[in-house]
């Protein structure tokens, strides 16, 4: 689905309060009920209301046929909660005043079958990248019907195994760009979304040609490599998750090209079972794309997984750190639909930033009914967001409070990265209103400018 924040500015803090009860509501139930929505929320009256508006801009959903008045948070519901995060004073690192990680929200930049990419602004005019992680959009339907990933069990909560992905990716980046590899550095984490360090750079597949195919095939070998060797192995190493980024020699007017690493939320330790498979899976793509897009073939073999973990120090392994940083059990449950996703055929090679056209097909229908604020039940009931195979619940309060605590600890290096100016044009970047309006007839007066404007009868 698109992100659409025409809607953003309007909401009350009722509304929020509103469409936070029935995100809470969801993890212990499927279709929260109305009188939960209206004791979570903490309102007496104006309860229908709100979730009238709500249900009218498609952030919440209410099921047809359903046993009773319910209502089902959906996708959009989830943007909003995150972006009204992202957009909150919160305290930085290198800040000392709490700062909002997002002021502005730009144009579409990628799209792939497990995230949407999005260009944003910080209130400082930082260019920065907002991922979306949407697991169990295209992917779902090519797993359904290849691999039967719901043979043993009943339902599944794609909502939050995409939270998992975007705790794991961010708590990867913060680790790996504090160690010095080439990555994105990751500047806030809310729910199923990752704002990070936007690369002036192209994809590799993008890359028609380079002056020296075997330094770069080299370079990239070597990160493949080093991951290994620090226990880390990426699992999609590929032409669509490698950014090229290219700096120019001021004296010498050399190009150098620098290959940078994204995508991280199917990374897996070197003691995994399948280790080796991911690690040859790495090299093997390279090699392949190499030899079919610049023509060119290594006269070496190599590298061996047996070779790159020969010698590593137990103590520099970050996979431990990683896990060590939060993470529970319960985060298996994501290695398993990633191992799924990862092996089958119609999905490898398909990126983050890989725009899939044409793919959407049977989503549209979906859209327009939580336009409309209900849906159809085809009998197959989403799982209740924050529930796991077995009916297992989520992590307690006080666990979450833990997991985030821990994930805060992760120190990053204060690095000054030099960032050119953003152009609020080029991106077609619209700011994000801070102040919500707190008194209804406010909003009412703005919705009856807006209709007047438009040649609505008033």
């Amino acid at each position: 689905m698109k992100l659409d924040i025409s809607a953003l500015r309007y909401l009350t803090s009722e509304d929020w309060r509103v469409l936070q009860a029935v995100e809470q509501g969801s993890k212990n139930h499927e279709l929260v009920p109305t009188p939960l929505i209206q004791h979570l929320s903490g309102q007496r009256q104006g309860v229908h209301k709100c979730i009238s508006a709500l249900a009218k801009v498609g952030l919440i959903a209410k099921v047809k046929n359903a046993k009773y008045d319910g209502y089902r948070l959906t996708y959009g519901g989830l943007d909003y909660l995150a972006l009204n995060t992202h957009r909150k004073p919160q305290p930085s690192p290198t800040n000392s005043t709490p700062q909002p990680v997002i002021y502005s929200l730009g144009n579409q930049i990628g799209v792939g079958k497990e995230s949407d990419i999005y260009i944003t602004a910080s209130p400082t005019n930082r260019q920065l990248v907002l991922k979306l992680h949407r697991l169990g959009r295209i992917s779902f339907r090519t797993v359904k019907a290849n691999r039967d990933y719901l043979r043993n069990r009943s339902t599944g909560s794609w909502m939050y195994l995409s939270r998992l992905a975007a705790q794991k990716e961010y708590a990867v980046m913060k680790v790996l760009y504090r160690e010095g590899f080439p990555v994105p550095e990751p500047v806030g984490w809310s729910r199923h979304t990752v704002v990070m360090e936007f690369i002036d750079s192209f994809p590799l597949r993008m890359v028609e040609g380079v002056p020296e195919p075997g330094k770069l095939y080299g370079e990239l070998m070597e990160l493949i490599v080093r991951f290994a060797s620090r226990g880390l192995i990426h699992g999609d190493f590929n032409e669509f998750n490698i950014l090229i980024r290219e700096t120019t020699d001021e004296k010498s007017g050399k190009v150098t090209l620098t290959p940078v690493v994204i995508d991280f939320p199917q990374v897996v330790s070197t003691n995994h079972v399948n280790a080796r498979m991911y690690f040859d899976r790495d090299v093997e793509c390279v090699r392949r794309y190499f030899e079919r897009r610049f023509k060119y073939t290594s006269d070496e073999a190599g590298p061996f997984f047996e070779e790159a973990v020969k010698g590593a120090d137990p103590e520099r392994r970050l996979d431990v750190e990683v896990q060590a940083s939060g993470y529970s059990k319960k985060v298996s449950e994501l290695d398993r639909y990633v191992e799924v996703v990862g092996g089958d055929g119609e999905a490898e090679g398909e990126g983050e930033g890989e725009a899939l056209e044409g793919e959407d097909d049977g989503e549209e229908g979906d859209e327009d009914a939580e336009a409309e604020g209900e849906v159809e039940d085809d009998g197959r009931p989403e799982q209740v967001e924050g529930l796991l195979e077995g009916g297992e619940e989520v992590p307690h309060k006080g666990e979450e409070a833990e997991v985030e605590a821990r994930l805060g600890s992760l120190s990053v290096e204060d690095d000054d990265l030099a960032v050119k100016p953003v152009g609020m044009k080029d991106y077609g970047l619209v700011p994000l209103e801070m102040e919500l309006p707190q008194h209804p007839e406010e909003v009412a007066q703005k919705v009856r400018t807006k209709k007047k404007a438009s040649g609505w009868a008033i």
